[in-house]
């Protein structure tokens, strides 16, 4: 490298943006031209080429470069590597977004079906699901309730026909998922930041199948109610992924269907926008529901410019919370899934419901109606 102060040919990189010049003895900051140079060498040996220092190893797909150590001999003859690999979490999603993206193109699509006869034009129903944790396990011995895989499906299915009968019969139908619909997200049963051990009732692709198939019955249950149905499966902190593939897949399976749209932002903040009525949503991993409302307004700040009205839907700590700023009313909801043995043996207790929200597109929330889990149990 040559040295911007002196023109030397001796500089190198001294780390922290800077070089150092060995014949001037005098250190600068390195410039853009250096900058990109270096930040394309890092991303290389993260692949593992950097064949000045002897590495010239590809690592697999999804995984990048950990460490390595090269030994020389002292006659000269060659030297040993020892390289380390870990998995590279950038890789593995872009990986990840490939494959869902491909495996979509094979999904087999549902075609358009007739709407309904008559819809009230200016209102918009909001089915809020948060924190539905499909496949855990609980014992209600230990936990007060019992939860499984079939459990769950059906009461979801059960909950969805109850608000689907009781609800005004509007135009629109917003599906609002709000995160951590699936307990975990994997081969393990484990969070996927802590890695800590969950409580699990069946085997991963058991859980896709049974997800996919519940959530394609209740956008049918939708369809048959409303004219126009919007779909939000959100990021949640147990689910990161498996939102991802959630989003693609139901985009792919519901492409001929003009009735239907999905959110596939990779975003986790969301926004639907209803005449002078905004909707916004966000799982709550991320931010809670006092730092929520000035995010939502920079992130959506044409809609939030042109409607008058505004909610905030948001869920992760399973009880509600219901506050009014100066921008907009923020709730965060209840969960219709049992506690699991961590909840309960922590103490963190709540009632066990969801709600669908009516909306008009000019004056805002004009209803609401609240379903519990032991309304489902007695029915």
């Amino acid at each position: 490298m040559q040295c911007p102060k002196c023109e030397s040919k001796t500089a190198k990189r001294n780390g922290m943006g800077r070089g150092l010049c060995i014949e001037g003895k005098h250190t600068f900051m390195l410039g853009e031209p250096e900058l990109a140079s270096l930040a394309e060498e890092a991303t290389l040996a993260s692949q593992g080429h950097a064949p000045e220092h002897d590495l010239a190893r590809s690592t697999p797909a999804g995984f990048g470069v950990k460490g390595f150590s090269n030994y020389y001999p002292d006659d000269g003859r060659g030297y040993g590597q020892w390289l380390k690999v870990d998995r590279d979490a950038v890789m593995q999603q872009a990986v990840m977004e490939a494959a869902v993206k491909a495996m979509g193109e094979k999904l087999p699509r549902e075609k358009a079906r007739a709407a309904p006869k008559a819809s009230l034009a200016d209102l918009a129903n909001c089915y809020v699901i948060t924190d539905y944790h499909l496949g855990m396990l609980s014992w209600h011995e230990e936990t007060g309730d019992d939860w499984d895989m079939k459990i769950a499906e059906d009461m979801l299915v059960a909950w969805f026909a109850a608000a689907i009968a009781q609800s005004p019969d509007a135009k629109v139908g917003i599906f609002a998922q709000l995160g951590d619909f699936l307990h975990w997200d994997g081969m393990d049963a484990v969070t996927p930041a802590s890695k800590h051990l969950l409580d699990a009732d069946t085997r991963f692709q058991k859980l896709v199948r049974v997800a996919i198939r519940v959530i394609r019955r209740v956008i049918n249950m939708l369809l048959a109610k409303h004219e126009l149905v919007h779909v939000i499966a959100a990021e949640g902190n147990h689910d990161p992924a498996s939102s991802i593939w959630m989003r693609e897949w139901l985009s792919a399976i519901y492409e001929n269907e003009p009735r239907v749209t999905v959110d596939v932002s990779p975003d986790p903040y969301y926004c639907f926008e209803w005449g002078l009525t905004s909707l916004f949503f966000h799982h709550g991993h991320k931010r809670r529901p006092r730092q929520i409302d000035d995010v939502f307004a920079a992130k959506f700040r044409e809609v939030f410019g042109r409607t008058k009205h505004s909610y905030a839907h948001m869920g992760h700590m399973h009880h509600i919370d219901v506050k009014e700023t100066t921008m907009m009313v923020i709730e965060q909801h209840r969960t219709l899934a049992a506690s699991d043995a961590y909840a309960s043996r922590g103490g963190w207790m709540s009632g066990r419901d969801a709600q669908v929200i009516t909306y008009h597109n000019a004056f805002g929330e004009v209803g609401r109606i609240r379903v519990s889990s032991r309304m489902l149990e007695v029915a």
